[in-house]
């Protein structure tokens, strides 16, 4: 289950990330189960996490998103300017899902 828990990128306790369901994806869950909790998120829970808690991953550092243009910076080729955009890639689960979904460093939630 360690091996299952770095490639969804959970390496600490109390973190959260953002997955696409997909078969391989619900297979690691069922080897996971006891240990970490899964769901659909609702906008509001994404547009939070995000607002409240996102750090962006630049230059493999934890840079706290404080405006548009870490965003810009990163993902700005791809179409994705700023935190409503990033917020709309990931709820919706849009092309760009993964790059945004890199950019984005876990969630260190209490």
């Amino acid at each position: 289950p360690r091996k299952v828990l770095q490639l969804l990128r959970l390496k600490q306790l109390h973190n959260g990330v953002f997955l696409k369901v997909n078969k391989p994806i619900l297979q690691m869950l069922k080897l996971v189960q006891p240990y970490v909790t899964y769901g659909y998120p609702s906008l509001k829970t994404v547009r939070e996490l995000l607002y409240k808690r996102g750090h962006a991953k630049v230059h493999k550092q934890r840079i706290p998103i404080s405006d548009n243009s870490v965003i810009t910076g990163s993902l700005g080729e791809k179409g994705l300017y700023g935190m409503e955009d990033l917020v709309h890639e990931i709820y919706t689960v849009g092309p760009n899902f993964k790059q945004a979904n890199n950019f984005l460093w876990p969630f260190k939630l209490s």
